[in-house]
């Protein structure tokens, strides 16, 4: 009787293993970390405590400088993206609903917006994301690592089309970016991207014509060159399964970053406009007292 209850014992503590290895499997699966192929020991260790996590809590990656090339081949200048793959993120997906948020270290040139722009182009979804580098970096070269972790964490992979696109609208926003002011071309792309999607817009003149009148109505500035990027970029997301509703839910915590945007702009314009009145005012009183 004894070696039946202490065989029960044995087999019981066994399922008790197995069923806690399960469930801290699974737990780990929904955390990835993607680490530049470049960096050192030292590097790597500043890059998790910045994560905030250990490598035995989460499922490790590596990203090379090659793999990002194949997506920034093209799209932006070898310097940007460097020789060695030293950009890094943490992925960790939340439950639905939760929509995306994005911190970064030590990015210089995107912003967490961008990322999250990108991102949902990219079809990701309900996830917690980190970019980080060791020392200060453009932060091209991370979002191959971001779109690598999520595809382990999720368990699926992104189409191969939408990821493609969604590091043309990382670029293409941030050289906007250069030229009108980061917070105001993620506002930009973001509100066309919206009203595309939402009107079903595929016509390449149609494209243009939304480019042209939310850039007046958000008083931006923009140039013909800016015009046909822009353009180019929406004609390839017009083509991909996105959905507004989708995007709007996803970027829900970004978007109260961007409305503050959009009231600095909104505040300037009158601004401007009261300026430019005062003026108008004034030199219509100069008419009047020289005919005087």
């Amino acid at each position: 009787m004894k070696k039946i209850i202490d065989k029960s014992m044995v087999i019981l503590l066994i399922m008790l293993n197995i069923m806690s290895f399960s469930t801290a499997a699974l737990a780990d699966a929904a955390k990835v970390v993607s680490l530049g192929a470049n960096l050192n020991e030292d590097q790597k260790n500043q890059i998790m405590t910045l994560f905030g996590v250990k490598s035995d809590e989460v499922v490790m990656l590596e990203v090379t400088n090659q793999e990002e090339r194949d997506y920034l081949g093209g799209l932006v200048s070898d310097e940007k993206i460097g020789k060695r793959a030293m950009s890094s993120a943490y992925v960790e997906i939340l439950e639905d609903g939760e929509g995306i948020s994005v911190e970064t270290h030590n990015i210089n040139w995107v912003t967490k917006e961008m990322y999250a722009n990108a991102m949902v182009t990219a079809g990701i979804e309900n996830a917690r994301v980190v970019a980080a580098a060791p020392f200060n970096v453009s932060g091209t070269a991370a979002l191959t690592g971001i779109m690598k972790a999520f595809e382990e964490a999720a368990g699926e992979e992104l189409p191969e089309e939408a990821k493609q696109t969604a590091n043309e609208e990382m670029v293409t926003t941030g050289e906007l970016g250069d030229d009108i002011g980061q917070d105001e071309a993620a506002s930009l792309v973001q509100e066309i991207k919206e009203r595309i999607i939402r009107e079903k817009i595929t016509d390449p003149e149609q494209i243009r014509k939304i480019i042209i009148d939310i850039a007046a109505e958000l008083n931006i500035n923009i140039t013909q060159e800016h015009i046909d990027k822009l353009a180019n970029l929406m004609e390839r997301i017009s083509k991909l399964d996105l959905s507004v509703e989708n995007v709007t839910r996803q970027l829900e915590n970004i978007n109260k970053g961007l409305e503050k945007v959009k009231e600095t702009i909104d505040q300037n314009k009158g601004f401007f406009q009261k300026i430019f009145d005062a003026i108008k005012n004034f030199f219509a009183w100069l008419a009047d007292a020289l005919r005087g």
